[in-house]
C-alpha cells in the first residue's frame, strides 16, 4: 500500500492566485480537502474545482491536525493555506509538531515581513522578529505580566541596540500599530523609536507610512492587515545591569534606609544565581532595589514582587518606571496572600516577612523549581534563628554569611570609616535538591 501524500502547507499573500507559483497552483487544483482561514480561502475559491472541499479553520486551529490525519488516512490529498511564510510565526511549527516533519511539505510565499522591509528599503538580516498576533489583552499597563499579548514587544524593545536597531512586528487587529506605539510610550520609550507601517501589502490599496514618531503613530488609524517596523533612534540604556548606588532608588522619606544596601544587595543577588530567563520572587520588596536589579540581570525572565506598605509600594513602582522594568510586576499586599497565583520560581528573595517567616519559607521550599535558590536577609537574631530552624526542620540545605561593611565618610580634611549594621544572608535550596549551594 502506497504511503499517503504529505500534507501541503502553502503560503499565500493578498494578491491571491496571481502570486502563487505553478506547483502551488497544481496542488490546490488537485487536492481533495483545502483548509484555511476564511479570508485565505476566499483568495482562491473561484479557481478551484467544485469537488474540492473547503474547510474554514477560524477558531478551530487545534482541530486542523486531526482533519489532516483523517483526510490522509482516507487517501485524500490535503492542502493547508497560510499567510506568507508559514514557518515564520505561522501555523507551520504547530502543524509539523503535531504531524511530523516528514508528513508536511512546505511551499512558502514571501513573508509579509520581508515585503515590509523591502517597501521601506531597510536591510533586515539583523532585525529581530516579534509577533503580537495574539489574543486581545487590552492596552499595555506597567507591571503587566508575561501573559499580556504585548509583552514580547516590550522585551525586545529593552534589548534593542543601535548596532541592531530594527524590529519587525507581526500585528493583529487589536494589537495594532497605534496600540504598539502607546505601549512603547507607556514603557518609557517615547523618544527612542521610530515606527513604520506597511498596510494591505500586495493589494491595490497598499500603503506605507515611514519613520513616524511614536506620538504620531499612537494617534493614527491604519488599514488592516499591516506590519510594523520599529527602529531604535535613541541610544539604549547605558546604565549597568548591576551595581546601582542606593541613592539611585526612591526611598521612604524623611526616614531613609528602608532599602537593602548595595553591599548586601550585591551578595544576595550573587547567591540567587540568576539566569537571563529566571523567574524571581521578591517578598517584602520595600523600595524594590533587589527585585529591580534582578529584573535587569534576568531580562528574559520576570520578577514578581509584593510589598505590604503602601508608601513603599509606591516608591517601588516609581523605581520600576525609572528603570524601565517591563519585566517587573508588583502587588500591594501581605505575603503569602496572592503567591499561589505566581508561577513557580527559580529564585526567591525574602527581605521582609511581616511576621510570617516560617510559613513563607515552607511555601517557597515547596514551590522552588529544580536548582532554585532561596535567599533571605536578616538584621535580628530572632529572625535568623527562626529561618535556620525552619530550614533544618524542612530538611533543606542552607548556609549563612555575616556581612558587615563600612563606608568612608569625610571628617575635617580626612576620612573615616562608618560601620553599617551587620546583615545575615541565608541561602538555601529545597530538600529535593542535592546540589551544593
Amino acid at each position: 500500500m502506497n504511503s499517503p501524500e504529505p500534507c501541503r502547507l502553502i503560503g499565500i499573500l493578498d494578491d491571491g492566485w496571481a502570486g502563487l507559483g505553478d506547483l502551488a497552483r497544481a496542488h490546490l487544483i488537485e487536492c481533495d480537502l483545502l483548509i484555511g482561514a476564511r479570508r485565505t480561502l476566499e483568495l482562491v475559491a473561484l479557481r478551484l474545482p467544485s469537488r474540492v472541499e473547503q474547510r474554514a479553520m477560524d477558531g478551530l486551529l487545534g482541530r486542523v491536525p486531526e482533519w489532516v490525519r483523517a483526510a490522509r488516512g482516507a487517501g485524500q490529498r490535503c492542502v493547508v493555506l497560510a499567510t506568507g511564510d508559514p514557518l515564520c510565526h505561522g501555523i507551520g511549527a504547530f502543524l509539523i509538531d503535531k504531524l511530523g516533519a516528514g508528513q508536511v511539505e512546505v511551499l512558502p510565499a514571501v513573508s509579509t515581513l520581508q515585503l515590509a522591509f523591502a517597501r521601506l528599503g531597510k536591510p533586515w538580516q539583523a532585525a529581530r522578529i516579534v509577533s503580537v498576533h495574539s489574543r486581545d489583552a487590552g492596552e499595555w499597563q506597567p507591571g503587566a505580566g508575561p501573559d499580556h499579548g504585548l509583552y514580547p514587544l516590550l522585551q525586545a524593545a529593552a534589548e534593542a541596540t543601535t548596532a541592531a536597531p530594527l524590529m519587525g512586528v507581526f500585528t493583529s487587529p487589536a494589537n495594532n500599530p497605534a496600540r504598539i506605539a502607546r505601549a512603547l510610550i507607556a514603557a518609557g520609550y517615547g523618544e527612542d523609536f521610530r515606527l513604520s507601517v506597511a498596510a494591505c501589502l500586495e493589494l491595490p490599496e497598499e500603503s506605507v507610512h515611514a519613520d513616524l514618531s511614536l506620538a504620531d503613530a499612537a494617534a493614527r488609524e491604519f488599514a488592516d492587515p499591516n506590519i510594523v517596523v520599529l527602529e531604535r533612534c535613541g541610544p539604549p540604556d547605558s546604565r549597568p545591569r548591576f551595581g546601582f548606588d542606593d541613592a539611585d532608588f526612591v526611598q521612604r522619606t524623611p526616614e531613609k534606609g528602608l532599602i537593602t544596601k548595595q553591599e548586601a544587595r550585591a551578595v544576595s543577588l550573587a547567591r540567587l544565581g540568576l539566569r537571563s530567563d529566571s523567574v524571581v520572587w521578591d517578598i517584602g520588596a520595600g523600595s524594590g532595589s533587589v527585585g529591580l536589579e534582578a529584573a535587569r540581570l534576568a531580562p528574559r525572565g520576570h520578577v514578581w514582587a509584593i510589598e505590604k506598605n503602601p508608601g513603599d509600594a509606591a516608591n517601588a513602582r516609581e523605581n520600576a518606571r525609572r528603570f524601565r522594568a517591563h519585566n517587573y510586576s508588583l502587588s500591594e499586599g501581605k505575603a503569602p496572600e496572592g503567591l499561589d497565583a505566581w508561577p513557580d520560581p527559580d529564585a526567591v528573595f525574602i527581605g521582609g516577612s511581616g511576621g510570617e517567616l516560617a510559613e513563607l519559607i515552607r511555601l517557597v521550599l515547596a514551590r522552588l523549581r529544580p536548582g532554585g535558590r532561596l535567599v533571605m536577609n536578616f538584621v535580628t537574631l530572632e529572625n535568623l534563628a527562626t529561618a535556620t530552624t525552619t530550614l533544618t526542620e524542612a530538611g533543606a540545605s542552607w548556609d549563612v554569611i555575616q556581612l558587615q561593611a563600612a563606608r568612608s565618610q569625610p571628617i575635617l580634611a580626612m576620612h573615616r570609616l562608618a560601620a553599617q549594621n551587620p546583615v545575615w544572608i541565608v541561602s538555601a535550596a529545597s530538600p529535593a535538591q542535592t546540589q551544593s549551594i
